[in-house]
């Protein structure tokens, strides 16, 4: 169950990074990466991993992106 939990955040947060891949919304990533991580926090208490990576891999994303951006675009 918390599995599933964690997948759901994980596509949450990651709808939600869709805008804030745009030029000048990219600070919006400072919200969505801890949304992701705590995704994965939930995922590491359940036996399968599915979702805990889904989340790592969402939360990467974000991070490469506030990266790329230098922190604010």
């Amino acid at each position: 169950m918390l599995n599933i939990l964690s997948g759901f955040i994980g596509l949450v947060a990651l709808i939600l990074m869709i805008p804030a891949a745009l030029p000048f919304l990219g600070g919006l990533n400072w919200l969505f990466v801890p949304i992701a991580l705590f995704g994965a926090f939930i995922g590491l208490m359940s036996s399968k991993k599915g979702g805990q990576n889904f989340c790592l891999i969402v939360a990467a994303f974000g991070a490469l992106r506030l990266f790329l951006g230098g922190g604010i675009f």
